[in-house]
């Protein structure tokens, strides 16, 4: 990826880690590729209309990375799917869940989530993570490090935010 963070140490031991989804999580519902970029799915919504919440939310945890968890990385690339972030949010991102190098294209996107992302958890050794994410098919007994978040309203919910807040608090607090 860039160099930072993809290796494994001691500061893959420490490191704490947010694994960050877009669809579902930073704005309603999921988005389209169009010929002219990445569309939502109707008018009503914004792209990132949340992402302010999670900036007010991560504040307090500067030391926290995050790692995309979203398949914007499988269908833009992984740089592209990092510049659509605020640039507030984009300068945490050090890797992603998905690395065409290492993944058979065709196959990743049938993998759970769960699956993407505790492969990057073991594969990395972290020990202090937290995933936000609309889906959560394959992570097993380890639900109790995501912040479930319904597609419908994604961290527009109050109840959401207060259990990302919960969530940052416990694991890297």
């Amino acid at each position: 990826m860039n160099g930072k963070g993809d290796s494994i140490g001691k500061f893959e031991l420490s490191r704490q880690v947010l694994f960050l989804d877009f669809d579902g999580v930073l704005h309603r519902l999921a988005a389209v590729r169009t010929r002219r970029g990445i569309a939502s799915t109707s008018p009503s919504i914004r792209l990132f209309e949340f992402a302010p919440i999670l900036v007010e939310c991560l504040a307090p945890y500067g030391e926290v990375k995050i790692v995309l968890s979203t398949s914007w990385v499988h269908h833009l690339g992984y740089q592209r799917a990092k510049n659509a972030l605020p640039p507030v949010l984009s300068e945490r991102v050090v890797g992603a869940t998905y690395h065409s190098k290492y993944f058979d294209a065709e196959m990743w996107p049938s993998r759970a989530r769960g699956t993407q992302i505790l492969r990057y958890v073991l594969t990395h050794r972290l020990t202090s993570w937290l995933a936000i994410d609309d889906e959560i098919v394959g992570f097993g007994d380890y639900l109790s490090h995501v912040v479930i978040c319904d597609e419908n309203v994604g961290l527009g919910d109050l109840r959401t935010q207060d259990s990302l807040r919960t969530g940052l608090s416990e694991q890297f607090g």
